[in-house]
């Protein structure tokens, strides 16, 4: 599907929103089903085992979103200039995209061979795991050129609303590092070693297969020889990019820190909280789903300089997810309990994981207008929105606030949780409110 073929009538939006979305959400079901299993796997090693996985994941998520962000750029531009027509910009974009994909490898990777010896130390791993957690990182560091190729050729991809042949290539890779891992930690008896050369080879399989098909987009077609740095597109790019970075760092530094606090509050409310954040993704996932396709044809609305239609796109979308998310709050407060039994049969820690799941189950719809509106302003490229109120409600309401709770007022989990509810809410609120203020009063580009 082409922009040209878009509808620009309402129940046409709809449609094409769905078209669109459906496997970008199918796409983040599977990859965290996997992961679920990728982690069971390793699980079954032992306490160390998932240590040494778990030990560097933060940094590996800073280290993604870095990469994400410049992907949400490289989209937001590259969907205005498909609505725009220009396929001159088009072109020159893609250029871009392959030239960050080079330097993001040379930067991100090379920072991460280079520190993994000293990540598992810093981030307080017992000497026993440290060896084993720095092999970890260092070993699925080594393809980060295949992992920005994923992430940022996907990105551009998806900005000429195709949504359905990223989903396929990711399927493809995510789906091999079930049988990979067998393989390599139990009947190669390679342990902890194994799940990263598993992880390792199913991002050089999806990073060769998302440029194979990029490579073959007739809006991408440039000589790759002739490939030079074109400094005012990449100036733009880093203005976009840099926030939506920082937004990335500002959220996982902050659920360290988040973590780190409950963590002090005992072994089985830890173990209660983990457990329940990690079954709650699932049900957010088509959110983020959603999210993405909407990026993506705001910024085609936008270039096509069509207000009434990036209306109806946001309406849709706010409509769409908020009804999604009230229905999975519903199925997630019925079946709490069932969900925390499939990962623990602590009896303690299945009722208190169950209780604060009912107690978010109330405000899935919040989280679901909160990711609704990031993917909205990603597509208009406004990612300084985005950063300012993440920064604010993260450490100013979820961080400062569990630290009264946990630190100095010695609650419960409870409490905790509600300071967790009350930075989503926050969120929500404050990007709607801001939206409503862009798209009444600001200019559209």
């Amino acid at each position: 599907m082409t922009h040209m073929s878009l509808s620009s009538n309402k129940r046409g939006i709809i449609k094409n929103l769905i078209y669109l979305s459906i496997p970008t959400v199918l796409e983040e079901i599977m990859s965290t089903l996997l992961q679920y299993v990728d982690t069971a796997m390793v699980g079954h090693l032992g306490e160390e085992a998932t240590a040494a996985v778990s030990t560097t994941t933060t940094i590996g998520w800073l280290v993604g979103g870095a990469i994400h962000a410049i992907g949400i750029a490289i989209l937001s531009m590259m969907s205005r200039a498909v609505g725009e027509g220009n396929h001159d910009r088009v072109k020159r974009l893609s250029e871009q995209a392959v030239f960050l994909v080079v330097l993001s490898a040379v930067v991100f990777g090379g920072l991460s061979l280079i520190l993994a010896p000293y990540i598992p130390i810093w981030m307080g791993a017992d000497e026993a795991v440290r060896g084993p957690a720095s092999e970890y990182f260092f070993i699925i560091s080594l393809p980060m050129l295949f992992r920005s190729a994923e992430l940022i050729c996907g990105s551009s991809i998806r900005a000429t609303l195709d949504t359905r042949t990223p989903m396929i290539v990711n399927l493809i890779a995510s789906g091999l590092n079930v049988p990979l891992d067998y393989l390599f930690i139990y009947v190669m008896g390679w342990g902890v070693k194994g799940a990263a050369y598993a992880t390792a080879i199913c991002h050089v399989v999806g990073g060769t297969l998302m440029f194979m098909v990029y490579r073959r987009k007739k809006e991408f077609a440039f000589d790759i020889l002739s490939l030079r740095p074109d400094r005012k597109l990449l100036a733009e790019i880093r203005d976009i990019a840099l926030p939506a970075m920082g937004t990335q760092a500002t959220s996982s530094l902050g659920y360290v820190v988040f973590a780190g606090m409950v963590s002090g509050m005992g072994t089985t409310v830890f173990a209660a909280h983990s457990i329940a954040v990690n079954a709650e993704t699932i049900f957010y996932i088509p959110g983020y789903g959603l999210s993405s396709a909407t990026s993506a044809m705001t910024g085609v609305a936008i270039g096509e300089g069509n207000e009434k239609k990036l209306k109806t796109i946001i309406r849709a979308s706010v409509v769409m997810t908020v009804g999604i998310m009230v229905i999975n709050g519903l199925v997630l407060f019925l079946y709490a309990n069932p969900l925390m039994s499939v990962f623990t049969n602590s009896e303690r820690v299945i009722a208190l994981g169950a209780k604060m799941l009912r107690l978010v189950a109330f405000t899935e719809p919040f989280f679901g207008l909160m990711v609704c509106m990031q993917g909205i302003f990603y597509g208009m490229g406004r990612t300084k929105n985005v950063f300012l109120i993440e920064a604010f409600s993260m450490w100013g309401i979820r961080i400062f606030f569990t630290f009264m709770v946990a630190k100095v007022w010695m609650l419960s989990l409870t409490e905790v949780w509600y300071c967790m509810i009350a930075d989503n809410i926050t969120k929500a609120l404050l990007l709607t409110v801001s939206m409503v203020y862009t798209v009444r009063f600001a200019k559209q580009k």
